[in-house]
């Protein structure tokens, strides 16, 4: 799981480095066309709502991971405590 979100994470920063280089081309001035111009930030502002999306469930998996961990810790310390008492009551 981690590395798939190292992975993720990995993909999103390129994606942000891409929308930073249009984003600097814009500010230089190599795109004069306004229509062109909408269409940069339509494409940017859909990769951030990508990332942020991808993010979240990124987040949701890794909190649903951390339930789960902390699920099977208690069995077994459950585990634990009734192997405990059952070799008091052998003795």
């Amino acid at each position: 799981m981690y590395s798939k979100l190292k992975q993720e994470i990995f993909i999103l920063q390129g994606k942000l480095e891409s929308s930073k280089v249009e984003n600097k081309n814009l500010r230089v001035g190599q795109t004069t066309d306004l229509d062109a111009v909408k269409h940069n930030i339509d494409f940017a502002l859909q990769n951030l709502h990508k990332i942020i999306a991808d993010t979240n469930l990124s987040i949701r998996q890794l909190t649903s991971g951390v339930m789960s961990l902390h699920l099977v810790t208690e069995v077994l310390k459950s585990t634990g405590k009734i192997s405990e008492a059952e070799a008091e009551k052998e003795q």
